[in-house]
């Protein structure tokens, strides 16, 4: 037997999953010989695991785009970004928990290991480039959400959300291990470079086995991006998961779902016919965006409103997916509509799926900020006593913030206002950046569309900034117990959604290199 043989260069792309695991083991081991009921030191652990995993996949995304471990993972500046992103999220979500869970009297060590374990999925996740170490990479990440959404047991709320998640997630695992397996079935590999090329004979031979899996692996990244049709869960298991676990799922079980599907549908796009990808992922997008804002416009709950919001914004990165096929689709066509691509003013084409990942990139960096900033703001005025009942997150929560919290309701009034693309934040350049990539595309229907979209949803953001700033507050309603760990996260997210909006040149070199795709 061939034991296989791997260099240190290879294993330092995986060092910030490894690092997060370990923190994870350590956390866990914490809990045994614990002697006190003081447990702030683990959120200072988890956070510092963070840090330093984030460190580490800043100093990898300068790395070449190479396949590493036998082909079985890839390294490359797209991984290094996205693995960051996630390392930034899930450091902020710890901060967001260490106040949230005390005042519940709900500190365990098994939390934060749940934290860093679901955030060791997500980094192995995006440099996955075979589908088995894929799906087992993506079961790490779903477990440790599964039990995560359902962590605090007072009421019925969390026991359903962790139920709902559970079955359906387990539903759209199956669809998309079927899928692989048709794939393999097809082709005789399952890794992602050789699958890629051998598509082109296997559709001439076997078509239906070819076209079947492909659906059904898009079916199973819909659901975990949450993408219409598959968004159903999505308002349910927000509502239900605490406050600081929605922030990460809405940020970064997101960033790691989109790495994974643009590297997957990248290489299998290739193979096939490529109109299939390019309206599917038209189509999706389309859906996404105004379904996801629709829904979100008579929500008086702001925690569903939010959910709705972060499907919507899934649209928006489906958006970009679907560039990446626009051009195999014929820019030189003169058809024009919403699901067509069509040059606009003779605009080259060359270069454009760099833009496309840079612009996915970015925006997948200011949705991170921004949602884990307004979920944050949530779990601040979260109060315990309230969480069974059902007007826990209305809006009249909200009224005369700014009179009894003024710095709180300037932070919250900048997420707003970045989620919905109002500038100077980081949300109107991530939008700038991802829809000028689409039009260069030549998807320019596809693009006002989601502008159209994206100015609907200012209207449900800027509700909560007049019930902030011009609604009285409700009588009984008193501040929550200040957290200094809670400020901290709130602060570092408004400052990254100001100066990133102001300054975004300063990710410049660095997101050239993030665009960088292996096979892409």
């Amino acid at each position: 037997m061939n034991i296989p043989t791997f260099t240190f260069d290879e294993m330092a792309a995986v060092l910030p999953a490894g690092i997060l695991a370990g923190g994870a083991i350590l956390l866990m081991l914490s809990e045994v010989f614990l002697a006190s009921a003081a447990r702030t030191y683990q959120a200072m652990l988890a956070l510092g695991t963070a840090l330093l995993a984030g460190a580490v996949a800043w100093m990898n995304a300068g790395e070449p785009a190479r396949l590493i471990l036998q082909g079985f993972a890839v390294q490359d500046g797209f991984e290094g970004f996205l693995t960051f992103v996630v390392c930034l999220g899930t450091a902020l979500a710890v901060l967001l928990s260490a106040g949230f869970l005390k005042h519940r009297n709900a500190e365990r060590g098994e939390f934060y290991a749940l934290l860093l374990f679901a955030a060791s999925g997500m980094s192995l996740l995006s440099l996955s480039a075979e589908f088995i170490t894929l799906f087992v990479n993506l079961e790490v990440l779903s477990v440790a959400t599964y039990a995560l959404t359902a962590y605090l047991r007072r009421g019925p709320r969390p026991s359903e959300a962790g139920f709902k998640y559970f079955i359906l997630g387990a539903f759209s695992a199956a669809l998309m291990l079927y899928g692989a397996a048709l794939l393999y079935g097809a082709t005789g590999t399952t890794k992602l470079a050789e699958m890629g090329p051998a598509l082109a004979g296997a559709v001439a031979r076997q078509p239906a086995l070819v076209y079947c899996g492909f659906i059904l692996v898009m079916a199973g990244f819909a659901f975990k991006v949450a993408a219409v049709p598959f968004h159903m869960w999505t308002p349910d298991v927000y509502e239900g998961a605490p406050t600081p676990v929605t922030a990460l799922m809405s940020a970064g079980v997101k960033a790691a779902a989109f790495a994974a599907l643009v590297r997957v549908f990248v290489v299998l796009g290739k193979g096939i016919d490529p109109q299939l990808p390019f309206y599917a992922f038209s189509t999706l997008a389309a859906l996404t965006m105004v379904l996801g804002n629709l829904l979100a416009l008579p929500q008086r709950n702001v925690k569903r409103m939010l959910a709705y919001s972060s499907i919507a914004h899934a649209g928006y990165l489906l958006l970009g997916v679907a560039a990446l096929f626009a051009p195999a689709q014929g820019l030189g066509s003169e058809r024009v509509g919403v699901l067509h691509a069509t040059p606009l003013l003779g605009t080259a084409t060359t270069g454009v799926a760099a833009q496309v990942y840079q612009g996915i990139l970015f925006y997948l960096l200011a949705y991170t900020v921004t949602s884990l900033g307004s979920f944050g703001m949530l779990s601040a005025l979260e109060r315990r006593e309230d969480e069974t009942k059902s007007n826990t997150w209305d809006l009249d929560r909200f009224g005369g913030l700014a009179q009894r919290k003024p710095w709180w309701a300037a932070m919250m009034a900048a997420f707003m206002l970045s989620l919905g693309g109002v500038p100077p934040t980081v949300g109107f350049m991530g939008k700038l950046l991802l829809f000028r990539a689409s039009v260069d595309a030549g998807l320019l229907g596809l693009t006002v569309l989601a502008v159209l979209a994206s100015a609907a949803g200012i209207y449900y953001y800027l509700r909560v900034v007049v019930y902030m700033y011009m609604r009285p507050s409700p009588d009984g309603v008193t501040v929550p117990e200040r957290q200094w760990t809670t400020e901290l996260a709130l602060a570092v997210s408004a400052a990254g959604v100001v100066l990133l909006g102001v300054l975004p040149n300063l990710l410049g070199d660095w997101l050239s290199k993030g665009g960088l795709l292996f096979g892409g």
